[in-house]
């Protein structure tokens, strides 16, 4: 008897590729095959007009802070939109697993840049995506921050209409570099966000990496953080901001492969209604790795009975000369602080938008460039004021 094998919508959007499932560990609450509920071909090609493109490019929060941009539009370099030229670094990161193998096989640009000296004006990498028939968009960036040199990299995603965005960033930190990496997810409300940074720390280097989850309906980060050289220092930190049926999902492993590194990492969850947030963070320390200094943490505020929050805290240490740990909390807002708020006058809607800011904000006082801050702050404060709670 000849049995026909359908592919499922998830299947066909990465070339007939079977995607992650729950069955694999790492993607134990992520089911690409569901979440992923139509095709989306890759490559294809939507002309986009001047004034979407506008429009969207305004939509970033950090125009006033950045005065050097890269502008990708519907996966491809958009020259007109840009002050700075795109570099030709090729990316030796290779695909093992299937979101990166489709990123792979379907991406057509992507930022390529190699940055010396000090950090003169933050860069901002721009990706839009305009309204069009769903389709999948892939870029492959390879960011090289050189032996001595510092940089401050802004990385916004922002479109219309449904899509789905598959992104992957390698970063290369050489001896004594130092990065302040700031991305902002705010994609359409119907898209998926699908990324992966991969991150290698040289000698003495430092990196400061926060990430704003706001946007689409599905969003699954991951994050390889490797130390390749003593003395590097590394503060990894995000918020969620979600609402209605969001679903996002972090995973982030760090990797002490070798002594006398420190790492930090600071999640702030915020869920309203049915959304769903998920953090898992994995920190490996390598047997000849001593003196590693490696925490981790995973804070969730609820604000109804039908948000959830899943967290998925992992030490895998193979020295005896260390210091690590992990915690992970979760619930609402306290009673007692409204009352108090209350109490001085303070209406209860903004006693709650207060609290909430203050929540958030601590996961925002990793970022050291006082624009960036402001400006992440401000688009918090605006997804507050909108919000049905604090209306």
């Amino acid at each position: 008897m000849n049995v026909a094998l359908t592919r499922t919508p998830a299947e066909m959007a990465c070339g007939g590729e079977l995607l992650p499932h729950p069955r694999m560990e790492d993607w134990k609450w992520t089911n690409l095959r569901t979440l992923i509920d139509r095709p989306y071909p890759p490559r294809l090609k939507v002309e986009a007009r001047a004034a979407h493109v506008a429009r969207l490019i305004r939509a970033s929060c950090f125009g006033r802070v950045a005065a050097t941009r890269m502008v990708f539009v519907n996966g491809h370099y958009n020259a007109a939109h840009s002050k700075l030229a795109n570099g030709d670094n090729a990316s030796r990161l290779s695909a093992d697993e299937p979101v990166m193998q489709m990123n792979q096989a379907f991406a057509t640009d992507g930022a390529r840049l190699t940055l010396s000296g000090p950090a003169d004006t933050p860069v901002e990498l721009l990706f839009i995506a305009t309204d069009a028939e769903p389709r999948t968009i892939a870029t492959r960036n390879v960011i090289e921050i050189a032996a001595g040199a510092s940089a401050t990299i802004i990385e916004s995603h922002v479109g219309e209409g449904a899509y789905l965005a598959n992104s992957v960033t390698e970063l290369i930190l050489g001896d004594g570099a130092r990065l302040d990496r700031i991305k902002i997810e705010c994609e359409a409300a119907t898209a998926l966000h699908l990324a992966h940074a991969h991150v290698t720390l040289g000698k003495d280097a430092t990196l400061r990496d926060f990430t704003l989850t706001s946007g689409a309906r599905v969003n699954r980060q991951n994050g390889t953080y490797v130390f390749n050289g003593e003395g590097s220092d590394a503060k990894i930190s995000g918020a969620y901001l979600l609402a209605g049926k969001q679903h996002v999902d972090t995973r982030l492993v760090v990797d002490h492969a070798v002594p006398h590194c420190t790492s930090r990492e600071l999640f702030k969850c915020v869920m309203d209604e049915n959304a769903r947030g998920i953090f898992q963070g994995k920190v490996i320390v390598r047997r000849d790795a001593q003196k590693t200094d490696g925490k981790q943490s995973s804070h969730a505020l609820l604000l109804s009975d039908t948000a959830e929050f899943d967290a998925k805290p992992e030490l895998e240490i193979f020295a005896d000369d260390v210091v690590c740990g992990h915690g992970a909390t979760s619930g609402d807002l306290n009673e007692d602080h409204i009352f108090y708020l209350r109490s001085r006058g303070v209406p209860e809607n903004e006693a709650r938008s207060l609290l909430i800011a203050a929540f958030v904000g601590e996961a925002f006082e990793t970022i050291e460039h006082d624009g960036i801050r402001a400006a992440l702050t401000a688009y918090a404060a605006g997804w507050l004021t909108e919000h049905r709670r604090v209306k």
